[in-house]
């Protein structure tokens, strides 16, 4: 007969390298929905958040010596992504560590990718003060880091695209809503649309780039890094 192993055994055997503070480790395992002791992991989930973008933009300032600022950008949001944590997460068992309520575990909370990504990014924050940047670092690297490999370069519109459809179950569309000045220099302003609400606004020298603009702002608007230039 099989050994059961205790649930969240994985995650607990791979953080234990760390030396992460029991009380710190255990506030960053809590969603919300968990009521027993009023503890839970969003604060460190912001924190997570900050310390990941300046950890994976160094990550790819260091190993994409070639690709532009823009292109770095599109990679950094790729990688931050809720399916790259939620990735990340699942390859290191943190799903089945997490406590939550039973409500929230019976309607698949384990395998939901916004409590997994969420958890991720509060984990990062938990090795990072409980241990420091480096550790923060090694972490990152080791569970991370396999995965931005993977990740191919897509335009803003592609990536808002795949948030659209998988957390509001739309496709946007684009509009081309102003055209300004002479010919030869031309600006569009271009409109990104969920249905008839607009999500973004961007202005280029070509329709296309004023799409990606638009694409752009609406990903900042719901919270996806883009910050700097965009090709």
């Amino acid at each position: 007969m099989p050994v059961k192993r205790k649930k969240g055994a994985k995650f607990a055997q791979f953080i234990e390298g760390y030396g992460v503070p029991a009380d710190i480790l255990r506030d960053a395992l809590t969603h919300r929905s968990w009521e027993e002791d009023g503890a839970n992991n969003e604060r460190l989930e912001f924190l997570g958040d900050a310390v990941l973008e300046l950890l994976v933009s160094d990550y790819l300032f260091r190993t994409c010596p070639d690709a532009t600022e823009g292109g770095l950008t599109r990679r950094r949001a790729l990688s931050v992504s809720e399916p790259t944590l939620t990735a990340a997460a699942a390859g290191i068992g943190l799903g089945d560590a997490i406590r939550m309520s039973r409500g929230e575990e019976s309607t698949g909370g384990r395998e939901r990718p916004s409590i997994l990504s969420d958890g991720y990014e509060a984990v990062t924050a938990a090795i990072y003060l409980g241990a420091g940047i480096e550790a923060a670092r090694r972490f990152v690297t080791t569970t991370l880091a396999p995965l931005i490999e993977g990740v191919q370069e897509r335009d803003f519109k592609s990536v808002f695209q795949e948030w659209a459809q998988e957390h509001l179950k739309q496709t946007p569309t684009y509009r081309i809503a102003e055209e300004i000045g002479p010919d030869h220099s031309k600006e569009f302003v271009a409109h990104c649309m969920l249905g008839e609400t607009r999500a973004g606004t961007g202005r280029g020298h070509s329709k296309k780039e004023a799409e990606q603009s638009a694409a752009a702002a609406a990903l900042d608007a719901v919270g996806v890094p883009v910050s700097g230039q965009k090709d």
